[in-house]
């Protein structure tokens, strides 16, 4: 009887632990790891795109249409088991250069910046009508060659 309770209490004790790995957080990072005392070493009016380069590093992405900007990003993240990964944390460095290539502005940004998108079904809502498989496949059956639907009809060019 003693030895069954003993057996018993050890079990539970197992699974109380095997279910408490399942349960902790997977914690990942992504992007520029952050060193203040480098970030902090970058002044508006003094430094220029090379001695950022130099200091900082390349870039994790540049603005689209000049080299205006340059965003150092980095995003720490947690999840559990399978769920998709949500930001803890999120640091956005923005640094923004003159037409001479001069520091002009140092900005950081955080999580608050981030964007959740919520899509609708998985599914692009389109302008139009809705067809079906049945009418995708077999729609166009007599309009080819037919007067004024572009074809090489009769009235067609």
């Amino acid at each position: 009887m003693k030895s069954a309770r003993i057996l018993s209490a050890a079990l539970c004790g197992t699974i109380l632990l095997g279910t408490g790995a399942c349960v902790a957080p997977l914690r990942g990072y992504q992007g520029y790891v952050v060193d203040a005392d480098l970030v902090n070493s970058v002044q508006p009016g003094v430094d220029n795109r090379e001695s950022v380069l130099q200091t900082l590093g390349k870039p994790t992405l540049t603005s689209q249409f000049n080299e205006g900007e340059w965003y150092y990003v980095g995003r720490q993240t947690r999840n559990y088991a399978f769920n998709n990964p949500t930001a803890r944390d999120q640091t956005t460095l923005r640094i923004r250069f003159d037409a001479a290539g001069n520091v002009t502005e140092v900005s950081r940004t955080g999580v608050e910046q981030i964007a959740k998108i919520n899509p609708s079904n998985e599914k692009t809502p389109t302008l139009g009508r809705e067809r079906g498989f049945f009418e995708d496949l077999f729609g166009n059956i007599g309009t080819v060659g037919a007067p004024g639907a572009g074809g090489g009809g009769p009235d067609g060019p």
